[in-house]
């Protein structure tokens, strides 16, 4: 079995085109999401931070410029916009916003890999599978998207597996409710603090070996959550 090179997330709204640029990423041995359109881009990039993203334009409720913007004030993710919009001006866009390489379509499969190569090479991101968090028994591994407490595995929602990989990442960072819903929950309405906690709750109730006095996901008073350092 090849081994997974690197998580890429694959926001294009066309299916089939999606479709097409999945089956060419996993021919080279990397794992593959794919959503279609900018809001869910957004979510997905949020909690499960992969390592590459490919970006169309030209996408509903969220365009890919703004995906692209907002991204990158979150983070340093490697961008490759795709786009129908094939001007000088339209590329010197994009990689102001700041995307780090722009590819126009028709996508050609031998340009698109050699593209992504080449930015994960960049970002470092190529270099081998993703790092599992360890917090004492506790360990977060965002490659495989598992949790497991002294080697049992745990079963976790999606959100619940973004809140424990949010706080591991940092230990000892204090996250305030806040923030946790903006990397977690994204553009989701009707998400308020109090989902937040009653999620902390469950996840407590999962890994925790006395969820009334938590050893990893730790309540600050008047502030938000942090994990525990170690």
């Amino acid at each position: 079995m090849r081994r997974v090179t690197a998580r890429i997330l694959v926001a294009d709204d066309d299916p089939k085109h999606a479709q097409l640029i999945r089956l060419y990423l996993e021919r080279e041995g990397h794992q593959v999401l794919t959503v279609g359109d900018g809001r869910a881009a957004l979510e997905m990039a949020r909690s499960r931070r992969p390592d590459l993203v490919v970006l169309d334009v030209m996408m509903p409720l969220v365009d890919g410029l703004d995906v692209c913007r907002i991204l990158r004030a979150e983070s340093n993710i490697a961008i490759l916009l795709v786009t129908a919009r094939s001007s000088e001006n339209d590329m010197l866009l994009g990689l102001d916003i700041g995307a780090d390489d722009y590819l126009a379509k028709p996508v050609s499969p031998r340009e698109l890999t050699a593209r992504v190569r080449a930015l994960l090479r960049r970002t470092g991101a190529s270099d081998g599978p993703a790092s599992i968090l360890r917090v004492g028994d506790l360990e977060v591994d965002p490659g495989r998207f598992e949790v497991r407490v002294a080697g049992a595995p745990v079963n976790l929602t999606a959100k619940e597996f973004g809140i424990v990989e949010l706080l591991a990442r940092e230990p000892g960072r204090v996250f305030t409710r806040g923030q946790i819903i903006d990397k977690t929950f994204g553009f989701e309405h009707d998400v308020s603090e109090r989902t937040v906690d009653a999620h902390v709750v469950n996840l407590r109730r999962k890994i925790e070996a006395n969820p009334a006095e938590p050893r990893y996901v730790q309540t600050v008073y008047g502030r938000g959550y942090r994990m525990a350092e170690r």
